[in-house]
């Protein structure tokens, strides 16, 4: 039985619904998000779980036989930084608890395709060192943080930690108006009958769409044997906002979207993630293309409001 906490998430339950379909059984944790989305309806045991709650999550360990653990679940920063540091440390904390006292097979936890922040190569690949830089965001500073502190909480024991670097996810669940993937308020604006505003022809980055994040992650999680501890998990290509809209405009009569031709920042190239070592290890390639996605995406937020 497999644990994913965050699994009422946009890649938790991307990730969830992939084990399931690989025949196993999961059991997803969700501390504020009570909606289970309806790919996972009944297929999937749901606890509620606040995972700074040490006693609560160990608890978990006395009704199931957990035998690997999927930690995704994280909060958003907010204005105090410590207070998000000290949350999301305590959850990573409780459940590198339960690895140890459950004695489970394989820890997977969510990394971030921003540890690479500061290295010119593209792709970003496992094997570059990580850059001594300040980093933007206080979410990417402690995804950094996470990977030593897992190491170093699993030495000694034979569970195998595997560091998740997770690139840009999109797709059902997410935030409708997030300011970070902006493809979802993208889309937000076309279905509200507004033209959205134009955007660099050439700009993009490493996007992928969260049923292969999860599939991928799934993989990691449950393969009989693994070579490495980190992982880039993602896509493998750059996508650009040219292709977006051109999708877009494939599926919805009359809709042109204005380009601003080239790139906001200049000639060069946006950065993305290697995943030739996830594909070497576990067969994955990306089932959604970017037309797939997005016409997957609009599919979806037709019928539910995220």
């Amino acid at each position: 039985m497999i644990l994913v906490t965050g699994g009422l998430g946009m890649i938790g339950a991307a990730t969830a619904r992939a084990l399931v379909d690989l025949g196993h059984e999961v059991i997803v944790t969700s501390h504020r998000q009570s909606d289970v989305p309806s790919f996972l309806a009944g297929r999937v045991t749901v606890e509620n779980l606040d995972v700074t709650d040490r006693d609560a999550f160990l608890a978990l360990g006395k009704q199931y036989g957990i035998t690997e653990i999927v930690h995704l679940a994280g909060s958003i920063p907010g204005d105090d930084p410590v207070d998000y540091f000290r949350h999301d440390l305590a959850g990573l904390l409780n459940a590198l608890d339960a690895a140890r006292a459950w004695g489970v097979r394989r820890f997977a936890v969510a990394s971030s395709l921003g540890n690479y922040i500061g290295r010119p190569e593209i792709p970003w690949h496992e094997e570059l060192a990580l850059p001594e830089v300040d980093v933007p965001l206080a979410i990417i500073a402690f995804k950094k943080a996470v990977e030593p502190i897992t190491v170093h909480s699993l030495q000694g024991t034979v569970i195998e930690p595997v560091l998740l670097r997770i690139g840009s996810i999109w797709g059902p669940l997410m935030d409708p108006e997030s300011p970070i993937i902006t493809i979802a308020p993208y889309v937000s604006a076309i279905l509200r009958g507004e033209t959205p505003e134009a955007r660099y022809a050439d700009d993009g980055g490493d996007f992928c769409y969260a049923a292969d994040a999860g599939r991928a992650i799934a993989l990691l999680t449950t393969a009989e044997s693994l070579q490495h501890r980190v992982y880039n998990v993602s896509s493998g290509t750059r996508s650009t906002n040219r292709q977006i809209a051109e999708a877009l405009e494939a599926i919805t009569p009359n809709l042109h979207l204005d380009l601003i031709p080239g790139r906001q920042s200049g000639p060069g190239e946006d950065p993305y993630l290697d995943i030739s070592r996830l594909t070497a290890e576990t067969g994955f390639t990306p089932a959604y293309d970017i037309p797939k996605a997005v016409a997957d995406y609009v599919a979806w937020r037709i019928a539910n409001p995220r």
